[in-house]
């Protein structure tokens, strides 16, 4: 067994219809984190977690504290893309912020004791690891935390094809602690689970699925799905409580696998997003011929990328504004994610040579180094070339 099949293109959740839009406050709270370096609410049942792990994810670098609330969102004039009975679309979304030190209450549960079984479930049916090794993840973020003071750029997080948006938690929560609002969706029908603010876990719906449906149907579906999200923390009746930190003209978006599909096609379709990336992911959706009306986008890929996967070499040839493509040495598709920490604790050997801990230095620099240059307006040297610091990371200019 390897973590290839950890990773293995397959599972979805499904989300049944909620009766309206619900808040949630599972969550704040500040995480203490060393210095940068260069280069409805959920019930307690629903998001506890027993930490039976003592691993934890990598402390965030940035010099702000986390915070994390959690949001369902219902969109009732949008029936569900992939099972139309459940009726509106629904959303599960994390929220991370810059919080106030010394404000806030537990860390933040890493993903439920349920989604956890049915995400080793479907990868890993054969595992004795009990779900709450998973769950039990330590993280940072701190429920209940007070925001920081002032307006942080907003970035949207999209997850691989069925992985939940926890495999995404090492980098949200670092890009918070550097100065930035994080909204890091699960798109249900499309992961191992989603556990609803009722207690209600919802399983897989088109694991088997994606070769018939296309990829570039799914890219389409988060791209709508993330327009709802910004519509609803940056319209005049925010469902965020804290909405008021976020400065809406500074939205960029980022993803993994397909998710980073998404980040390309929600460019394409809304204009608000002003600077993506794409963490290793195919674009099935293709990028509009004459590129992102000049906005800038961030490709960054595993050094054993397919060979046959031709639309990364035809999205550079698109892609009309500020671009860069970057390979990681020693990397596979889930060195961007926390999968290669849940492989360790399953006892998977990791088929990547680069460790765990350096690919999450490098995708947590990279990204932010990304939207610091293009939403906060700070030069990134480290983007322009190879760096004598990081030798694994090679970067092609336009």
């Amino acid at each position: 067994m390897n973590r290839s099949r950890f990773l293995a293109v397959a599972a979805s959740a499904v989300l049944a219809l909620g009766p309206a839009l619900t808040v949630s406050a599972d969550a704040a709270g500040p995480a203490s984190a060393a210095p940068v370096s260069a280069g409805s609410a959920l019930t307690d049942s629903a998001v506890s977690a027993t930490p039976a792990a003592s691993a934890r994810l990598p402390r965030p670098t940035g010099p702000h504290a986390v915070g994390r609330n959690t949001l369902h969102l219902v969109d009732h004039d949008r029936p569900d893309p992939w099972v139309p009975s459940a009726g509106a679309r629904q959303l599960m979304v994390s929220m991370y912020y810059p919080a106030r030190p010394g404000t806030g209450g537990a860390t933040a549960p890493y993903m439920t004791t349920e989604e956890a079984r049915l995400l080793l479930e479907s990868r890993v049916p054969d595992t004795t690891v009990p779900p709450e090794e998973i769950s039990g993840v330590r993280t940072w973020a701190h429920m209940e935390a007070r925001p920081a003071h002032g307006r942080f750029p907003l970035l949207v997080l999209s997850p691989g094809f069925t992985l939940p948006r926890a495999t995404l938690t090492g980098l949200a929560e670092d890009l918070a602690s550097r100065g930035y609002v994080v909204a890091l969706v699960d798109h249900p029908y499309e992961n191992a689970g989603t556990t609803l603010p009722d207690g209600r876990t919802l399983p897989c719906a088109i694991c088997d699925e994606f070769s018939s449906i296309g990829g570039s149907a799914v890219a389409r579906s988060r791209a709508e799905d993330v327009s709802f999200v910004l519509d609803r923390l940056t319209g005049r009746h925010p469902a965020w409580r804290h909405a008021r930190v976020i400065d809406a003209k500074r939205i960029g978006m980022a993803g993994h696998s397909i998710g980073g599909n998404a980040a390309a096609a929600t460019m394409a379709a809304d204009a608000r997003v002003r600077a993506g990336v794409n963490m290793d992911g195919t674009f099935f959706s293709p990028v509009p011929a004459g590129g992102l009306d000049g906005r800038p986008f961030l490709m960054i890929g595993a050094a054993n990328r397919p060979p046959r996967d031709t639309t990364w070499d035809e999205t550079w040839a698109e892609l009309d504004g500020w671009k860069r493509w970057l390979t990681f040495d020693g990397t596979d598709h889930g060195s961007f994610t926390d999968a290669p920490l849940l492989g360790e604790l399953l006892g998977i050997p990791d088929t990547a040579p680069l460790p765990y801990g350096r690919s999450l230095a490098l995708t947590r620099a990279y990204v932010a180094a990304f939207f610091d240059l293009h939403l906060k307006g700070v030069p990134q040297p480290v983007l322009d070339g190879p760096s004598p610091a990081n030798p694994e990371v090679h970067v092609r200019l336009p």
